[in-house]
């Protein structure tokens, strides 16, 4: 059998199904992650297929990169369809949950690693900071409509913009495992390390994501809406233009050694900020969404395949099994709840944006980058645990997310079925 052919032909599928299965799967408890696990698994048990059985440990930098493409698409997209202008009050639940939820979650599922798998401080610190963030590429089901469709209450305004920021702020905590794990054991003193991260992997990094984020937006955006008309990017009306935007504040930003992950979601916020009500948001917001399901459709069929092959689970005991479990029913539950203890909206409201924090394909890419730069003990627990988190992630909220976010729709009197369409230029 041409092997070639059938590659074509299974591809030919995995793009029809992207394009056809989130409509087929808007009314049912099922979501389009839990569809291509499964398709994953079926072509890795198929003897037809070519599907190779990768294992993330023996081709690192492919998973690294694959990761690190769509969750960047991702990023884009997320800020894009962000309507809320930028401000303190208004993004008062994101601070909340950036500051407060996501260092509790980290140091939460840190002592876990310690305490009940046995890892050492580099290795439980890197398993918290690569869970701590939600992910942008799986929660799409629980974040705002398109540009100007009016679809941002605070739920998925809180999930969407926590998905867009937390993916850049965790590196810090995955970079500072990095250094523990690069100590040497005749080191005398840590306060070296400490203060070269402080100062380069957390102000530089971060204030460089930040500043070439909104540089770049700025840039794009005056060539987007502000040149003369004739030559306006919006007037080409192609959507493809977001890939181009996605790449650029990523590789500037990379290249002057800061977070690309911060700067793609700021360079979206300032490009929304230029010129709030073109439609030509919408456009860049569709083909994104395309390419991003695309993308993410490949990657969770090489997920399920590599779950059917079995060998990079096949270390799991209750150790991990506990920690997955306490990872996403308690830690993520209880620190969010505490991040937005005083706010005013409604407990029903405070629950879903606690419990809703789906780990996904970012987690595998912090992971995937941690293991390129240094050697870390029981990686393979490592492994095996984030990998566990996100099969029950991807499943449990797949399943929930549909039949929940209907619920609190229908008791707030919005028809989440009928959204609002996007107004016109």
């Amino acid at each position: 059998m041409n092997s070639y052919v059938v590659t074509l032909f299974i591809f030919g599928v995995v793009v029809l199904l992207t394009a056809w299965l989130p409509m087929v799967l808007k009314r049912i408890p099922l979501s389009f992650p839990i569809c291509c696990v499964i398709i994953g698994m079926l072509l890795a048990w198929s003897p037809f297929t070519p599907l190779p059985h990768m294992n993330p440990l023996e081709n690192r930098e492919l998973t690294e990169h694959l990761s690190e493409l769509v969750v960047i698409v991702a990023l884009m997209g997320a800020g894009l369809k962000i309507d809320r202008p930028l401000g303190w009050a208004r993004w008062a639940l994101t601070w909340r949950l950036l500051g407060i939820a996501m260092p509790l979650s980290i140091f939460a599922i840190a002592f876990l690693g310690w305490s009940l798998l046995g890892l050492g401080a580099a290795s439980a610190l890197l398993l918290g900071a690569v869970l701590a963030p939600t992910d942008p590429v799986l929660a799409a089901d629980v974040q705002v409509g398109p540009p100007l469709t009016g679809e941002e209450d605070e739920i998925r305004f809180a999930l969407t913009s926590e998905a867009g920021l937390n993916d850049g702020l965790s590196f810090p905590f995955v970079m500072a495992a990095i250094a523990i794990a690069s100590q040497s054991p005749a080191a005398d003193s840590g306060a070296e390390w400490i203060w070269h991260w402080l100062a380069v992997d957390v102000l530089w990094k971060l204030a460089a994501g930040i500043g070439m984020g909104w540089l770049v937006g700025r840039l794009l955006g005056y060539l987007t809406f502000k040149v003369p008309k004739a030559g306006r990017i919006a007037k080409t009306g192609d959507g493809l233009a977001a890939l181009g935007f996605t790449c650029l504040a990523y590789s500037a930003t990379e290249l002057v050694h800061g977070y690309g992950f911060v700067a793609v979601f700021v360079t979206a916020l300032t490009l929304r900020s230029i010129e709030r009500h073109s439609s030509f948001h919408g456009e860049l917001h569709d083909f994104g969404e395309q390419l991003e399901r695309l993308l993410m459709m490949l990657l969770l069929v090489c997920f399920g395949s590599v779950i059917a092959e079995g060998s990079v689970l096949s270390h799991i005991d209750w150790r991990i099994a506990v920690v997955a479990v306490m990872t996403l029913a308690v830690v993520r539950p209880i620190s969010g709840w505490i991040s937005l203890i005083g706010g005013v909206q409604p407990h029903s409201e405070k629950a879903i944006i606690s419990i809703f924090g789906i780990r996904g394909l970012g987690s595998i890419y912090y992971l995937a980058y941690a293991c390129g730069k240094t050697s870390f003990e029981n990686i393979e627990i490592v492994w095996d645990t984030v990998f566990l988190i996100v099969l029950i992630s991807v499943a449990v909220y797949g399943i929930a997310v549909t039949p929940v976010m209907r619920w609190i729709d229908s008791a707030r009197g919005v028809d989440s079925m009928q959204p609002l369409r996007r107004q016109s230029r």
